[in-house]
């Protein structure tokens, strides 16, 4: 399947963190794990913090580090995540599930799906991503990174995602959206 790859991911305003997102397949991973009760761009800043602290940003370092060990690196100040004793479990599940289902090498997730459904369900079963940060990576997928398994059109979300933020202005139009969207679901 041919895919493009964006030189960077406008979610965190910070140059190196967004570069990191665009080339890291796992960085867009545990940006989405993080992506809950933090802003966005404190979500998608903590990979790039996490390889800093951790030396490494790799699926089998992360899931081999000391769980005590991998929490103090979230706690540290500033913290990566408001709960950063259970995102620290979370990305380590992450990363256990990438290293060993795939390998360490996460872009397999969506570049070995054989349909749009196949990438939804892959995405679904990895520790951390539910049904709605799943259609917002398919978004993203489809719309920056050109991964079209067939089918993708039944899986891509209708409503405003991160896939199509492709500026920090389109971000704060994004956010707008988003929280208008969420309203309307109550």
């Amino acid at each position: 399947m041919a895919t493009t790859r964006p030189t960077h991911l406008h979610f965190t305003g910070v140059d190196e963190a967004d570069r990191l997102l665009a080339e890291e397949p796992l960085a867009l991973l545990v940006g989405f794990v993080l992506d809950q009760q933090v802003t966005v761009q404190k979500a998608f800043s903590g990979p790039l913090e996490i390889g800093r602290r951790l030396g490494a940003f790799d699926a089998a370092a992360i899931a081999a580090t000391d769980p005590g060990e991998l929490e103090e690196i979230f706690r540290r100040r500033p913290a990566i995540h408001r709960f950063p004793g259970n995102m620290a479990r979370r990305v380590q599940e992450l990363c256990a599930a990438v290293a060993e289902d795939y390998g360490g090498r996460a872009e397999r997730v969506w570049l070995e799906a054989e349909t749009g459904q196949d990438l939804e369900r892959r995405l679904l079963d990895l520790p951390g991503i539910g049904p709605m940060k799943a259609r917002s990576l398919i978004a993203i997928l489809v719309k920056r990174f050109g991964v079209r398994p067939p089918g993708w059109e039944d899986v891509l979300p209708a409503h405003p995602t991160l896939g199509d933020v492709d500026s920090y202005e389109a971000l704060e139009a994004y956010q707008e959206k988003k929280r208008a969207y969420k309203a309307s679901l109550r």
